[in-house]
């Protein structure tokens, strides 16, 4: 097997082993919150946590991406996550034990999913790149599904404690995939400097990375409360196990978000960057500003609307981070991705917590336009976007 193929490889099922945790906590959040009495405010605050240590880490671990190896920076993340998730399902009894674990747990997989998508950009040229990082975000989103659907069903007969530490102890495999199989692309060199501030005054850039911040915000509001949601609406509550069946649609409609990037990745090889950024967060947000009226509607309907929208939601992210590679140096990558990453979670820990306090204030159908507003600020970067490629593209 070709060295590229074999690292793309190891890369890929040691993002999916790793992202399993990322969700595991979603996925039996009506378990513990009744478990701990937690609120929604507090259940959307222990969700915040786990992206609140992911920004923490990500500069610092991104720019060591560029500095050294980031296969070793994978493996050590991978191997940190992995602990703190497993301590979670051991040790964590209530609200502040489990925020803090949470928050750990975060911080090391910082380590993990840019540097990752650093070592796929060394091995592909541009115009491969759209594709290759596609397959690389789907498999985050493939990840994200098996992690509601894994979860639910271990929780649903062995108990969510049980579940949360099956579902974290894929980053020990992780670990070593990394070190043992992949390789660092021929030539790749580390770079000493610290970030570049010109990428501040980068416009492309910027527009990429603000497009991407509204993608996360809607994106990230819905992966934590959607499964709490369906459990409350009519048609899933007059199943027999309202829990599982959830579950599993909520891990479908996750793991479709893996169509969508591979199909976002490849079309913005063939049509744009941009256009195809823009018609993820249009059509996106579109469907999520309906589902409180998915109340009112069949179990079978509910399902098609979700499956659409899952596969939609993720258009726009892996074009929005090809984007980021293709405006900046090659050896600032690294770093050009972490602040992309930093900047674009910060919604990510504060959506789901206004998603909370909307829902304890008014109710669901609400909760969810808190959502739908990530379109209207993400299309206006997309706009400028396209403004800026047309005068690169036009004659002087």
């Amino acid at each position: 097997m070709h060295e590229r193929t074999r690292t793309f490889a190891a890369v890929c099922v040691g993002l999916f082993l790793t992202i399993l945790i990322w969700y595991n906590y979603s996925a039996v959040l009506p378990q513990v919150s009744d478990d701990w009495g937690l609120s929604g405010t507090q259940a959307g605050i222990v969700f915040g946590a786990f992206q609140a240590g992911y920004l923490v880490g990500i500069l610092p671990l991104g720019r060591l991406s560029d500095r050294v190896s980031p296969r070793y920076v994978v493996a050590g993340g991978a191997v940190g996550t992995a602990a703190f998730g497993i301590a979670f399902g051991l040790v964590a009894d209530g609200f502040y034990v489990g925020l803090l674990l949470r928050f750990l747990a975060g911080v090391c997989i910082a380590g993990v999913y840019v540097p990752g998508m650093r070592l796929v950009s060394d091995w592909y040229p541009p115009e491969r790149r759209g594709r290759a990082i596609g397959i690389y975000v789907g498999t985050f989103s493939l990840a994200s599904g098996a992690s509601f659907l894994v979860t639910a069903r271990i929780a649903s007969t062995a108990g969510w404690e049980t579940a949360t530490v099956v579902t974290s102890a894929g980053g020990l495999i992780t670990g070593l995939l990394l070190v043992v199989v992949a390789e660092d692309a021929p030539g790749r060199t580390g770079s000493p400097s610290g970030i570049d501030l010109s990428l501040l005054g980068n416009r492309e850039y910027l527009h990429a990375v603000n497009a991407y911040a509204w993608h996360n915000w809607e994106l990230f509001g819905v992966r934590n409360w959607l499964l709490t949601f369906l459990i409350a609406v009519p048609a899933f509550a007059a199943t027999d196990a309202p829990g599982a069946v959830a579950g599993l649609v909520v891990g479908v409609v996750t793991a479709m978000s893996a169509v969508g990037n591979v199909l976002g990745g490849t079309l913005s090889d063939r049509i744009g960057r941009g256009t195809t950024v823009g018609v993820g967060l249009a059509s996106s947000t579109v469907v999520v500003a309906t589902f409180g009226a998915l109340t009112a509607l069949p179990f079978a309907a509910i399902v098609v609307v979700l499956l659409v929208h899952g596969a939609l939601l993720s258009v726009d992210s892996a074009p929005a981070s090809t984007l980021v590679t293709e405006a900046v140096d090659d050896d600032q990558v690294g770093a050009a991705l972490s602040l992309q990453s930093f900047v674009g979670f910060v919604p990510s820990v504060i959506s789901p917590v206004v998603f909370g306090v909307v829902l304890d204030a008014s109710g669901y159908t609400f909760a969810w336009v808190t959502l739908a507003i990530a379109g209207v600020f993400g299309l206006w970067s997309v706009r400028s976007l396209r403004r800026i490629r047309r005068r690169e593209a036009s004659p002087a």
